[in-house]
């Protein structure tokens, strides 16, 4: 049998185990030693859904059973929170310049900066996503007094606006949102997840 963690070959000595399940509840043991979880597993090259779970569980080891598993710890995601701190700090500095660059005809500046918001918008989301595996860290971000769901709620019709606004050209409206309503929101989004890693 093999046994690959993010993409590394792991020597495992086999003591009882019979089965794959056998296998990944040994394995699950260990992860939760180091703070990390199993987000996603594959079985002789095959990803394992939710549904087929119990099934590839059952599955009898064997010399060329090839078992590949995701596994995220509670670090990797402080990390990738770490990242998206240090961007959304960046970008509530370049958003006020959009405007600017699109009155003056820069657009591929403008359109880089828009590109880096709705990147990092996606990041973050999926790493507070990920984060709700360790709760600790997920209920530690605190948004101006909102959940990160909440908050993103509230954010969304102002994204759309935006990008309304970037559509039919209209630099007044996409100043003010830049400037007044999008670029403090990432600040506060940035100092929510400083102060959520602190504690």
């Amino acid at each position: 049998m093999e046994l690959f963690v993010n993409g590394e070959k792991i020597d495992i000595t086999l003591e009882d185990e019979k089965t794959v399940g056998e296998v990944l509840k040994s394995f699950e043991k260990e992860a939760e030693k180091s703070e990390a979880t199993t987000i996603g597993i594959f079985l002789n090259g095959k990803k394992v859904l939710a549904d087929d779970f119990d099934n590839a569980s059952k599955t009898p080891l064997e010399e060329n059973t090839k078992i590949e598993l995701t596994v995220l710890s509670k670090q990797d995601v402080i990390d990738s929170l770490g990242k998206s701190k240090d961007k959304f700090s960046s970008l509530a500095k370049k958003l006020p310049e959009v405007p600017v660059a699109l009155q003056g005809g820069k657009d591929k500046e403008a359109n880089t900066v828009i590109a880096e918001l709705a990147e990092a918008i996606d990041d973050f989301c999926h790493t507070a996503t990920l984060s709700a595996l360790f709760p600790e860290v997920y209920s530690s971000i605190v948004i101006d007094g909102k959940s990160v769901t909440e908050f993103f709620e509230e954010f969304a019709p102002l994204a759309a606006d935006f990008e309304q606004s970037l559509e039919t050209k209209d630099t007044v409206t996409s100043g003010d949102l830049c400037e007044y309503e999008i670029a403090p929101r990432l600040e506060l989004i940035a100092k929510a997840i400083e102060d959520g890693l602190k504690k």
